[in-house]
């Protein structure tokens, strides 16, 4: 069994059968994490598609994919690599946003909210990093 957090919100944790990726609460968060991500870019100008909207939406949308690709390999080493690699995508994600912010592409209200989940997702990948490492070094 792996830890997951349960539906009761960020602070419940509870030990969960986790029978796909699409059960990881990590994961689940990603995804909204990318759909916000998407609505927030919708109202960038056209001229903006292949640029800050294209980074924005490819960084959001690679960290779920990490997550599901990781956890789909047979070895935990490379499930946390590709964690890590979610946690890149994170933080490029949120230089993107700040630099929207910066070049008023987006509202200040947009980028603190899209940067709040940014960094609930990261505190989840964090923890389950974490304890992935404890069960490799266990």
């Amino acid at each position: 069994m792996k830890r997951g957090v349960g539906s009761g919100g960020w602070g419940v944790a509870r030990v969960t059968p986790v029978r796909s990726y699409r059960d990881l609460v990590v994961w689940q968060q990603g995804m909204e994490l990318a759909k916000l991500c998407y609505a927030k870019t919708r109202s960038f100008p056209r001229s903006e598609v292949f640029s800050l909207t294209a980074q924005i939406r490819r960084s959001a949308a690679s960290v779920p994919a990490n997550i599901a690709e990781g956890n789909g390999r047979e070895n935990t080493g490379a499930y946390i690599q590709f964690l890590r690699v979610a946690q890149g995508s994170l933080k490029e994600l949120e230089t993107h946003v700040l630099l929207a912010q910066a070049v008023e592409l987006m509202g200040e209200e947009d980028a603190e909210e899209v940067l709040a989940k940014s960094e609930r997702v990261g505190k989840l990948l964090r923890s389950l990093i974490r304890a992935l490492q404890d069960k490799v070094e266990g």
